[in-house]
């Protein structure tokens, strides 16, 4: 553990690592088959309104931001950038009405798990989010 994080828990620590691991696993899966053209990518964006050919530029954002958010020195840039891209997700699931719980959600779900990862393995997003302490 490096010195940020003396502040915090061995048990914290390590439950946001896995949280946090969880949530770059999933968007690298994410970020890449969308770099694929993959017949379920196209049908999928299709289906939520956007040509098939937005979907690599959606993969290399998430790539990014996944990268960045993964790297402890830019994990809180990679989170906020991440956020937005969740937002996008959220609204676009919004906008075409697709099931609330298991698609219009999930990106409030994601948000929720890489924000508290973030929370319990850094002191500084404690720092800015004090309520929480």
């Amino acid at each position: 553990m490096s010195s940020e994080t003396t502040a915090i828990s061995k048990g914290a620590y390590w439950t946001g690592t896995v949280f946090s691991a969880l949530v770059v696993l999933f968007l690298i899966f994410d970020g890449v088959i969308k770099l694929v053209p993959l017949q379920v990518v196209i049908d999928a964006m299709q289906g939520l309104g956007y040509p098939p050919e937005h979907a690599r530029t959606i993969g290399v954002i998430t790539l990014v931001g996944t990268l960045l958010y993964a790297i402890p020195r830019t994990s809180i840039l990679g989170a906020v950038l991440l956020t937005g891209l969740l937002g996008g997700a959220i609204a676009t699931n919004l906008r075409v009405g697709t099931p609330i719980f298991s698609h219009l959600l999930f990106g409030v779900y994601l948000g929720v798990l890489m924000w508290g990862g973030l929370y319990l393995r850094d002191v500084r997003v404690r720092a800015i989010l004090p309520f929480l302490a």
